[in-house]
């Protein structure tokens, strides 16, 4: 732990990280990926001049499996409106219940400005979580789990097992174009509750991501709120 590496609790009653070999129906992980990682601290505060780099999850509870139908489409949202009666399908999904965990990232800055060094965006994230503040609401996995999150307490504690994985989706790369790949990383494990992937996710900060991700009217919406909660923390102290 140093000065900009942050931690934040995130818990839910289901989760679903679903495996991309076993899409058809869902198949989920047994612990929250680095990507979903990456999009929960993303949720709480995002900001264009870094990258978030996951370092561990730990795994608070035991894994345990359920088995729900749901509805899904057949295609994919594109400039044709989706008619649900007819693409509806439904599917089984194997998901996690009752979840809880910690994640550990840093940020990451490709350069720190004197106006804008680490330490501010480290110490802008801890004041959203003391506050239960996001621009999104955070979410496990899908949309319809939604995460709660909050500072970790004492008595958070990892359970004490260990659980093979294989290979795991580590996060979306892109090139200097934008262009997608997927980033694995193999012979995965959860190591007394703890899942390791600060080394291999060292190559998705050489990513654009996640600036090729959102849009510029997007990106301007968020940017103007972010601001607008700084000078409102600034008047408070």
């Amino acid at each position: 732990m140093n000065d900009s590496t942050v931690r934040v609790k995130v818990w839910g009653e289901f989760a679903c990280f679903t495996r991309p070999d076993l899409k058809v129906e869902r198949m989920t992980y047994p612990c929250m990926t680095p990507s979903a990682a990456r999009g929960v601290l993303d949720s709480i505060l995002w900001k264009p001049e870094f990258v978030w780099h996951v370092l561990r999850i730990l795994v608070l509870k035991p894994v345990k499996f359920a088995s729900v139908k749901r509805n899904e489409i057949n295609k994919k949202q594109g400039k044709t409106p989706i008619i649900v009666e007819v693409d509806r399908a439904q599917r089984n999904s194997i998901i996690l219940k009752d979840v809880a965990y910690i994640i550990e990232a840093s940020v990451h800055q490709a350069n720190s400005p004197v106006s804008n060094p680490t330490k501010k965006y480290v110490e802008m994230f801890n004041r959203r979580v003391m506050k239960g503040q996001c621009w999104r609401r955070p979410y496990l996995g899908t949309r319809e789990f939604a995460a709660e999150f909050a500072p970790p307490g004492v008595a958070d504690v990892t359970i004490q097992d260990d659980i093979p994985i294989g290979g795991m989706f580590l996060d979306m790369w892109y090139d200097g174009k934008g262009v997608p790949m997927p980033k694995f990383f193999h012979d995965v494990a959860v190591k007394k509750g703890v899942l390791d992937c600060a080394k291999e996710y060292e190559q998705i900060l050489s990513s654009s991501h996640p600036q090729s991700q959102i849009t510029e009217y997007p990106r301007q919406l968020i940017q103007e709120f972010n601001l607008a909660e700084e000078a409102a923390e600034k008047e408070d102290v």
